[in-house]
């Protein structure tokens, strides 16, 4: 029945967007959370098929780099010597070195097996893993050290054996390194997988702990930065009837509750507009950032509203490009990039890069800054450690992509 209603919704919503748009490293701004005075709930947004006008950006540098295949998640290292992107149409992993000039080099691939398609990327807090969604139930389990070294056994084992669902996109991990976390899109709910004990003993079945129930289709995982949350998007409305003006939804997930009884895990559950399908933290953890894929909008939430008034806890809608998927702060937390994917190829739409102003959108004024060059399908994003650069996975025009953030206006 899951399964069935998630074919469904994906179908459904996957409709729901069909507009288009015309031709760091400091310390987190206080403008990442607004004072308690200023906050004033937003409206929910529904599917929509407008996008906003702004200004090309043409003087913040932008370069490619050929991939040898579609890039879905990347990764960069702490030292920010090394990056690391998923390429699913050859399970592998690509090893990029990132040197002195504005684009990482690639050196090697790391050859995947017992797997399907590595997709959503994460590495441990200790630096020493990266896991990658398997497309399946789990996700694959990479030695970052073995994997820097060129060294064949880099891949150390596979969270999953097939018992948790399937459609595996993302993947998180608490803040200790202990659990792991995994959204299934094709069995609306998030895997819950102890870590440390397949590394220690063996990876297996035991590994599961359980799964927490979410809405249809989820995807998009974010753990706040105190380690007590974790906050999941879903395309739908865990409903029985999905239409294609369904609301997607934003979960709010007790992390630690969900280490040990993961079925009565969620705390609230608020409608995020159309097709949510990627969420983010402010470094403070007050503000929740969400892309509303169907509704062509960035949205805001309110970290606190969001458990103790969650009917309110909107605070910002932005009006982006086509089709936003990925989403990453930069210059200190003032500024967010939003990848448009246009994914369906919406006719006289472009995919882009839209650069939004934090207290503009917390405020509620016009907060979109301008656009960026892009490739195809802009999908996922990742900081360089100064803060400098953004890495993005162009995934349709097999590119990984620098932007010299440090130069938006």
């Amino acid at each position: 029945m899951v399964a069935a209603a998630a074919v469904a919704a994906v179908a459904a919503v996957a409709a729901c967007s069909a507009g288009t748009h015309p031709a760091a490293g400091r310390s987190p701004s206080p403008a990442s959370t607004p004072p308690a005075q200023a906050i004033v709930p937003a409206r929910v947004p529904g599917c929509s098929t407008a996008t906003a006008s702004a200004p090309e950006l043409t003087r913040v540098p932008t370069a490619m780099e050929s991939a040898p295949a579609d890039p879905f998640g990347v990764v960069v290292t702490a030292d920010g010597r090394w990056s690391f992107a998923a390429l699913p149409d050859n399970a592998s992993i690509g090893v990029f070195r990132i040197g002195r000039s504005d684009l990482p080099a690639l050196v090697r691939q790391v050859y995947l097996y017992l797997t399907g398609q590595p997709l959503g990327e994460v590495l441990t807090h200790d630096g020493r893993y990266l896991l990658a969604a398997d497309n399946e139930d789990g996700a694959l389990v990479i030695s970052v050290g073995r994997a820097e070294a060129g060294q064949a056994d880099a891949q150390v084992g596979i969270l999953g054996n097939g018992t948790a669902g399937s459609g595996a996109i993302e993947v998180a991990v608490s803040p200790d390194d202990r659990f792991a976390f995994v959204s299934l899109e094709d069995s609306a709910s998030i895997a819950v997988y102890n870590l440390q004990r397949a590394l220690a003993k063996g990876f297996g079945v035991a590994d599961l702990v359980g799964t927490v129930p979410v809405g249809i289709a989820p995807v998009g995982l974010a753990v706040s930065p105190d380690g007590r949350w974790l906050y999941a998007t879903s395309e739908a409305e865990r409903s029985a009837r999905v239409t294609a003006t369904t609301s997607g939804t934003l979960t709010v997930i007790d992390l630690r509750r969900a280490e040990t009884d993961p079925a009565v895990s969620v705390v609230a559950t608020v409608d995020a507009g159309c097709s949510p399908v990627r969420v983010i933290t402010s470094a403070d953890g007050g503000v929740i950032w969400v892309t509303a894929r169907g509704s062509d909008r960035l949205l805001g939430f309110s970290a606190a509203r969001l458990r103790t008034d969650p009917a309110h806890s909107m605070i910002a809608s932005v009006e982006v490009g086509e089709a936003p998927v990925g989403l990453a702060l930069v210059d200190g937390g003032t500024k967010i990039v939003v990848a448009d994917s246009n994914r369906f190829s919406a006719s006289g739409a472009a995919s882009s890069l839209a650069v939004v102003g934090v207290a503009a959108a917390l405020a509620g004024r016009p907060a979109l800054l301008g656009y960026l060059s892009a490739g195809g399908f802009p999908r996922e994003m990742a900081l360089e450690p100064d803060g400098r650069t953004l890495l993005v996975s162009n995934f349709s025009s097999g590119q990984l992509e620098a932007v010299g953030v440090a130069d938006l206006p």
